[in-house]
């Protein structure tokens, strides 16, 4: 199956908890984009987590699902996982719009998703991107292509890497690694 000939779905938006909905602490509410908590089966086993919200989940209410959804959950269904088995959340809760200060705002709103891992007690969470693998493992140096293929103790999170399906649409060839990566998440389930 080639990625063009998927139809992906949209998957249900978790609602931002609403002791969080107005957080003001890591400043990307000046950028005018809203909180999106995350996407999917909230009690699911695996939880993706990805950089922040792209632009298809800063419009609420829009019916298109992006490349990166459709490359994920193309993923996820030639794996052999079902969409309730999988939750997709953010390290940014928002959409950055303009310049910020990465580090300090990516350490901030950590506390958003160790909140959302205490609270769900997934079994496994797979990080796409370098930007999730540096911010989740606390390493700047931390990279997809040295990582991926193994699965590490972070914080007493089982984990696992890949390259960040927006990556998979922009280069196709990487798509066989995104579905390796989702058949050893769907395989150590089992």
């Amino acid at each position: 199956m080639e990625l063009a000939e998927f139809c992906p779905e949209v998957w249900p938006e978790d609602p931002v908890p609403g002791c969080e909905r107005d957080c003001r602490d890591c400043g990307l509410y000046t950028h005018g984009s809203r909180m999106v908590w995350g996407e999917g089966n909230p009690e699911a086993p695996v939880m993706v987590i990805l950089d922040n919200p792209g632009a298809r989940e800063d419009k609420e209410g829009q019916p298109m699902v992006c490349g990166t959804r459709q490359a994920l959950q193309q993923a996820v269904y030639e794996a052999g996982l079902h969409k309730d088995q999988v939750y997709v959340t953010y390290i940014l809760k928002r959409r950055p719009r303009r310049a910020y200060d990465k580090e300090e705002t990516r350490h901030i709103c950590m506390r958003h998703l160790n909140a959302q891992l205490e609270l769900h007690k997934p079994k496994l969470l797979i990080c796409f991107g370098n930007v999730a693998v540096q911010a989740f493992f606390h390493s700047p140096d931390a990279d997809v292509k040295s990582m991926r293929g193994s699965f590490y103790d972070v914080d007493g999170w089982r984990t696992t890497v890949g390259y960040h399906p927006l990556a998979v649409r922009r280069r196709p060839n990487l798509y066989k690694l995104l579905l390796e990566d989702m058949q050893r998440v769907a395989d150590e389930l089992q």
